[in-house]
């Protein structure tokens, strides 16, 4: 039986923090320090895991980070003030908001109150809508910008492969089937309501898995030698972290196959530290 290859997120996110660390460094001769605030409401272990990575990506680029802990009980109001006092602060260059926010707090009111320039992880409409024009300036999700990445370090063609995605959240789906196309992909996105997915996703070279279910894409979802792309992060009915992807079914026929954990994930904590440094850049008119 043919084996499938395991393509691990670390060495792409590895590559990601030298270039990184390599653009610190140059604008610390020029007497800039590039800095990222993350905005964190409550005590979430998700937002506190992920805070925790940052923190960590941006310690081993030379990113400054300013952390900003609010209470879950934090008004509306007394948010959008952080918020508009962050897009004020010269000594910041970032904002990461940590999503999704409680209840009570309109993210629709919220993504048009942070600054677009210091947005970098596409919250604002504006980013949102450079995502989908292929405009460099902007900032795309880090998830789907994690996807490319690892698909260009493995050297794997974009330039015309059908890619098929499944899920068309805001979040994965849609902006990373604008970054794909933006690579000359052609791109199918299938969803809940897609007829016969199987069949939908089963002819494509590439399949990004970004739908929210566990384990739901088997070996019968991909095609021979296909590459398997796994967004999804789940907890399977023994209690153990996976993808979207049932692995052990899917390794049978793909050529190339991410981990969960070890996968996309690990390389979106170094996207964002790349886009902290872009955003320092275009402030400073670099």
């Amino acid at each position: 039986m043919k084996e499938c290859t395991i393509i691990k997120g670390k060495p792409v996110a590895d590559r990601i923090t030298e270039e990184v660390i390599k653009d610190v460094e140059k604008l610390k001769v020029s007497g800039i320090e590039p800095s990222l605030a993350i905005v964190r409401v409550g005590e979430n272990p998700d937002d506190m895991s992920y805070e925790r990575g940052a923190v960590n990506r941006c310690g081993k680029t030379g990113i400054n980070v300013v952390n900003v802990v609010l209470s879950e009980d934090i008004s509306e109001q007394e948010y959008i003030k952080e918020i508009e006092n962050l897009n004020e602060r010269n000594d910041v260059n970032a904002i990461l908001c940590l999503r999704p926010l409680p209840k009570h707090i309109d993210e629709n009111k919220i993504k048009n109150i942070i600054e677009p320039s210091k947005d970098v992880d596409c919250f604002s409409s504006i980013n949102t809508a450079k995502v989908f024009e292929g405009d460099k300036t902007g900032f795309p999700p880090c998830t789907p910008s994690a996807v490319v990445e690892i698909l260009k370090y493995y050297d794997i063609n974009l330039s015309g492969a059908k890619v098929g995605v499944a899920g068309r959240s805001m979040v994965v789906g849609k902006p990373v089937s604008m970054l794909l196309m933006d690579e000359n992909a052609t791109v199918k996105i299938c969803h809940s309501r897609t007829q016969d997915m199987e069949k939908e996703l089963s002819d494509s070279d590439i399949v990004i898995a970004a739908i929210g279910k566990a384990e739901m894409i088997d070996s019968k979802y991909i095609k021979e030698d296909a590459v398997v792309i796994d967004v999804g992060i789940n907890v399977n009915s023994e209690g153990k972290l996976c993808g979207d992807i049932d692995a052990d079914s899917v390794m049978k026929k793909a050529g190339m196959l991410t981990p969960v954990p070890g996968g996309v994930g690990s390389v979106t904590t170094s996207v964002l530290a790349k886009h902290v440094v872009k955003a320092c850049r275009q402030q400073n008119g670099l």
